[in-house]
């Protein structure tokens, strides 16, 4: 057995020979017909990579685009939200001091009417007392004057009586 081993570690001539002929062989077909293939798929799978890298990379710029743009998007919907909450207040502030103003301007006017209707009342009420008391001192007069009385006192007297009578009334 030890023989057997032995041709293992020093092989023949023959056999070196024949074995570096496949191998060369071999060699040859593979350089030939495979590398090419192989290392054509290999530049293509790196081509592909390099691509798939630059795609990402582009891919990232323009989401980082697209967030600064949602950023500048989102402040501008602030602004724009706030500037109308704003005029929305300012609107609502004039609405209402509109109707203060209305509502004072109403009262105004219903007191003024009011003021004047009391006026009107009070000069025909003025009117009226007048034209009863001018209605008293003609009755009075009349009264004085059918009466025919001697006595200046009794004349005092007799209007001082007509006149009690007619506070009474």
């Amino acid at each position: 057995m030890e023989g057997k081993k032995m041709q293992l570690l020093t092989p023949d001539l023959g056999l070196l020979v024949w074995t570096l002929l496949a191998f060369l062989i071999v060699f040859f077909i593979l350089k030939k017909f495979a590398w090419p293939a192989i290392i054509k798929g290999l530049n293509e799978r790196e081509g592909n990579i390099a691509n798939s890298i630059a795609t990402a990379e582009k891919v990232k710029l323009e989401m980082a685009q697209l967030k600064s743009d949602n950023e500048d998007f989102m402040a501008k919907a602030r602004e724009e939200r706030a500037t109308m909450l704003k005029e929305a207040k300012e609107i609502k502030d004039k609405i209402i001091n509109d109707a203060k103003e209305q509502a004072k301007e109403a009262a105004a006017k219903i007191v003024a009417e009011a003021q004047a209707s009391i006026n009107h009342q009070k000069m025909l009420v003025i009117t009226e007392i007048k034209n009863q008391v001018g209605n008293l001192v003609i009755e009075v007069s009349e009264k004085v004057l059918r009466r025919e009385l001697s006595n200046k006192t009794e004349q005092e007297t007799y209007i001082k009586q007509l006149a009690e009578e007619a506070k009474l009334n």
